[in-house]
């Protein structure tokens, strides 16, 4: 986990497409899994940008949305707590696979 990280990622995951995406873009998921796991939510709206901090607290899912270079729309999405209070898992996906 980042030294900065605000919270776990659990296991990483991501679709073919999205990593289509990146790899056309000349970008890897790390640069993108640094923004999230610190808490910088990329261009969502302001009320799943408030709903991400709270996520941080009540342990719900979190949402982050991003752009390659070349202008395609990445999200990762880590998945809520479990009974134990763990991030399963972080997913990075094209908001067309969700």
């Amino acid at each position: 986990m980042n030294a900065t990280a605000k919270f776990p990622l659990g296991q990483l995951v991501a679709t073919p497409d999205a990593l289509r995406c990146l790899e056309e873009s000349g970008q890897t998921a790390a640069f993108f899994l640094d923004f999230h796991s610190q808490g910088n939510w990329g261009d969502v709206c302001p009320e799943d940008w408030q709903a991400n901090d709270l996520a941080l607290v009540d342990g719900s899912r979190i949402l982050s949305a991003y752009r390659t270079l070349k202008g395609v729309k990445i999200w990762i999405i880590t998945e809520a707590t479990d009974d134990d209070g763990q991030r399963e898992s972080t997913c990075v996906l094209t908001p067309d696979e969700y």
